[in-house]
């Protein structure tokens, strides 16, 4: 159910296991996909997964999307809207504030690998007691490289093939992108998980793309869709159905 298509009434007959509040960004995605990939993503596969939920009987409300994302990086690229992490905390606690009144879990969909809400959380937690606020990243939930190629993380053949299959007219030729080749870091440990320094992205990419999609497809982009919204659907499942006095055991 989407909140923003419902009316009063609709909501007064409800309750709600799960509210889920997907948030994306707006960036330049290489030369051949829109501004909004992240946020036209995480939308549809937010939707179609609590749909599968919702079949099953379980309520999860949706909440409008959040377009705007951290990309502190990408200042210097043509209207790349940049969200600082501050001002998510902000925005996020008076989601919650608002959500928590009548649902005990809010859950944050994420689509954008600039966005952390891990400290936000942390933080607000504290502020929420008997409330259960969350995180999850799409983006992790499947194993790329058992449907592509050779999958990246920006602009590749992964988001290139999604929009091929659920935009596919917002998708200019294969021919007009990049070849989304990136550089790596100097220092090898920030090339490795347990070292970290944000890229500035126009000294990585020459097309704002990391990974190259020239294989992308209509075709992958449906399989890895399916698969990853029954395994989103499984997720919302579980977590809408999980009392709080009973979220861990052995």
């Amino acid at each position: 159910m989407l909140l923003e298509q419902l009316t009063l009434q609709d909501i007064n007959k409800h309750q709600f296991d799960l509210a889920v509040l997907p948030w994306g960004a707006t960036e330049a995605h290489n030369f051949h996909l829109p501004y909004g990939t992240d946020n036209y993503q995480n939308g549809v596969i937010i939707k179609q997964a609590a749909q599968l939920v919702n079949d099953k009987g379980v309520k999860v409300l949706i909440l409008p999307e959040i377009p705007y994302g951290v990309n502190t990086g990408q200042t210097d690229i043509p209207f790349v809207i940049n969200m600082l992490p501050s001002t998510q905390q902000a925005i996020i606690k008076d989601v919650a504030t608002s959500v928590f009144k009548q649902c005990d879990k809010l859950l944050i969909f994420n689509g954008h690998g600039g966005n952390d809400f891990k400290t936000i959380i942390r933080e607000l937690g504290m502020e929420f007691p008997g409330k259960k606020l969350l995180t999850c990243n799409w983006f992790q939930a499947l194993d790329a490289a058992k449907y592509f190629a050779q999958p990246g993380d920006h602009a590749d053949e992964t988001e290139s093939s999604l929009m091929m299959y659920l935009y596919p007219e917002l998708v200019k030729p294969l021919s007009e992108a990049g070849n989304g080749q990136s550089k790596a870091f100097k220092v090898k440990a920030l090339n490795q998980s347990w070292a970290w320094a944000e890229r500035e992205w126009t000294k990585v990419s020459n097309d704002t793309g990391v990974g190259n999609p020239s294989k992308a497809s209509s075709e992958k982009g449906e399989r890895f869709f399916n698969d990853l919204c029954q395994v989103i659907s499984q997720f919302l499942h579980e977590l809408a159905q999980t009392p709080l006095d009973e979220f861990y055991g052995y």
